[in-house]
């Protein structure tokens, strides 16, 4: 089969590699899409190695047909099921070889590349959301990056749970390109000052519970003073700058917990109760059209390199997808 590999100099090939093997708790997938994260770019430049076991191409998040089963993985599933996955990695390829548990069906009314935008977005959000924000109907959600795959799935999710969501965008631009996510409060970064935002959110009596912050930087250290008291402020992510200068006094007094959060480490039976709680209590949302992820573009397979870059260049707003067959 062939997958996209990373040639010496980062850049990306469509090139010929081993057929993957399943074992007795395994199936194959024949992948029709696969979804981009910036997981993959880390990984990509180095920075982010797959797990062990795990194929060295990028990828986490699929959709596709089962095509074979391991002994074990019979009583799950079956030849021709339309599932989409979570993956440690090998996601940008012809084929794929899952843990039956970490797999779930394709919404009803989903395409391929809708259902592959789905697994790794769906369950990082509810991770980070209900796991290790301890959210809770009515708090106020701040989500960081508002234009990015993950916020465009974070931000319906969570109004879908009762929130009141306050988001970050790097331009005026930006803003309205995702107004349709339904954010209360969507704060240029170009123009306005994030805590100072919050200060005013907060004495309004709308004081953030929980932040799911992929950006970091000198911004979370000034935001932490505008919070509500026991909010969660979860980091996934520092794309603006892993140092940051916090007065700890702001965490102690209103008793604030500071989390690093990544959904690639957890261990598989915690994976596998994520996906298990997105088709119980998101999918019904999926099916109704309440939730649905947002696609900005979908490239083939092929052309992966350009595809990445609108993630590189920050251009995208929703999920960028790759196009297998």
């Amino acid at each position: 089969m062939k997958a996209i590999l990373v040639n010496s100099d980062r850049s990306l090939s469509w090139s010929e590699v081993p057929n993957p093997e399943i074992k007795a708790d395994e199936v194959l997938v024949e992948i029709h899409a696969a979804a981009i994260n910036r997981a993959d770019l880390m990984q990509r430049e180095g920075d982010y190695p797959p797990p062990p076991g795990c194929p060295e191409w990028m990828g986490l998040e699929v959709a596709g047909v089962i095509t074979a089963l391991g002994d074990e993985a019979k009583a799950h599933w079956n030849i021709g099921d339309r599932v989409c996955a979570l993956l440690g990695g090998g996601g940008y390829a012809e084929q794929v070889a899952v843990r039956y548990d970490m797999l779930m069906p394709i919404p009803k009314n989903c395409s391929m590349e809708q259902a592959a935008s789905i697994p790794e977005a769906f369950a990082t959000g509810y991770l980070n959301l209900f796991y290790e924000g301890k959210y809770q109907e009515g708090n106020t959600l701040l989500v960081t990056a508002g234009g990015s795959g993950l916020a465009s799935v974070i931000i319906p999710m969570a109004k879908a749970f009762g929130a009141r969501v306050i988001t970050t965008v790097s331009s005026a631009k930006k803003a309205e390109k995702i107004t349709h996510l339904g954010a209360d409060v969507i704060v240029d970064l170009s123009s306005q000052d994030l805590a100072e935002v919050l200060k005013a959110e907060w004495e309004a009596g709308h004081g953030v519970d929980v932040a799911i912050d992929c950006l970091g930087g000198e911004m979370l250290g000034k935001c932490l003073h505008h919070l509500n008291y026991g909010a969660r402020w979860v980091v996934i992510a520092a794309l603006r700058g892993q140092m940051v200068s916090i007065d700890l006094k702001n965490l102690y007094v209103k008793n604030v917990k500071l989390l690093g959060s990544t959904l690639r480490s957890k261990p598989p039976a915690v994976k596998a109760q994520i996906l298990s709680e997105l088709v119980e209590k998101v999918y019904p949302k999926i099916e109704s059209g309440e939730v649905m992820p947002t696609i900005d573009s979908v490239f083939p397979i092929t052309e992966a390199e350009a595809a990445q870059d609108l993630l590189y260049q920050n251009k995208n707003v929703g999920k960028v997808v790759l196009k297998v067959r």
